[in-house]
């Protein structure tokens, strides 16, 4: 029997079909046995937002399963500093940058600021991003609708080139571009910000496409309603977390750690043959909860 870990399987092509049961079967008694502890162990990874909320939440959990961790930050060093902190007494080394993610020169630096200090970004968290201002399509700012889509598409594409021509050229790597359940799910008041989530959706395939016969993933996580500062204005209200709620099949929001945990195991060689596809960790939000005892 051919022993598997991650992605490095044997290549025996006459008796592929008679080991692949036993391929899948050694491959879960690893993570029965907890060999996946320290799952992403030696790796830098680069968690754009990572300040706060889900981004604070990433960075944690990928130092806890062995990552070097780079935090980018717009403003509020401090903030960003205490995630570091965290990740460092993790056992892990950590490094801060500020970084204009709608800037491709700015993206630029910060990729080399990253590089000199903990090494080539293995692993890129695209999770920076604002929902905007709210307010009908046709009300809106075009200044105000434009900044949002700057930074939620074109900075995710401005960080995910950056990443990929080193991880291209490396012939390993994995982008992962948090989207949202918006990139399905229209929200209104906020055609910016859904419109550049779907467009990361189509982002993230064709990226895959490109990338995949070099051996490097790109893949979106989109969260549904979690428990972070940005909508604590909802959760902090009983009656708007009680019609929050009303929208989701498991009645209750989702907590960072339940997202990160997810987003470890995508980035790790779990996930090795995963590729340009959305994984939403909504509680079901996309299923449409008013269907869930019939029409």
């Amino acid at each position: 029997m051919d022993i598997v870990i991650g992605d490095a399987w044997p290549h025996r092509a006459a008796e592929q079909t008679e080991l692949e049961p036993p391929r899948v079967a050694v491959a879960w008694s690893f993570l029965q046995e907890g060999v996946a502890m320290g799952r992403v162990d030696g790796r830098v990874a680069l968690v754009t937002g990572g300040s706060g909320g889900l981004g604070s939440a990433f960075a944690s959990a990928l130092a806890r399963e062995g990552a070097d961790v780079a935090i980018q930050y717009h403003s509020h060093p401090e903030r960003a500093e205490e995630v570091a902190e965290e990740v460092r007494r993790a056992g892990r080394r950590a490094h801060t940058v500020t970084a204009d993610l709608a800037d491709m020169a700015d993206v630029r630096a910060m990729f080399a600021s990253v590089g000199q200090e903990l090494g080539d970004v293995d692993i890129l968290v695209n999770n920076a991003g604002v929902d905007g201002e709210r307010a009908r399509a046709w009300e809106i700012d075009p200044d105000s609708w434009r900044k949002t889509v700057e930074l939620n598409l074109f900075g995710t594409y401005y960080c995910a080139r950056e990443a990929l021509s080193g991880m291209v050229s490396r012939g390993r790597g994995v982008v992962v571009n948090i989207s949202s359940v918006h990139e399905v799910i229209p929200w209104g008041g906020y055609s910016a910000y859904a419109t550049a989530k779907a467009a990361v959706s189509m982002l993230t395939k064709t990226l895959a496409l490109e990338t995949a016969e070099y051996g490097v993933r790109v893949v979106a996580l989109a969260p549904g309603a979690i428990r972070t500062p940005i909508n604590a204005d909802v959760w902090q209200d009983p009656q708007g977390l009680a019609d929050l709620e009303r929208k989701i099949p498991a009645r209750r929001i989702g907590e960072p750690d339940e997202v990160a945990a997810v987003l470890v195991s995508l980035v790790s060689d779990e996930a090795s043959y995963l590729t340009g596809t959305t994984v939403f960790v909504d509680g079901g939000m996309t299923l449409y909860a008013d269907f869930a005892h019939g029409g």
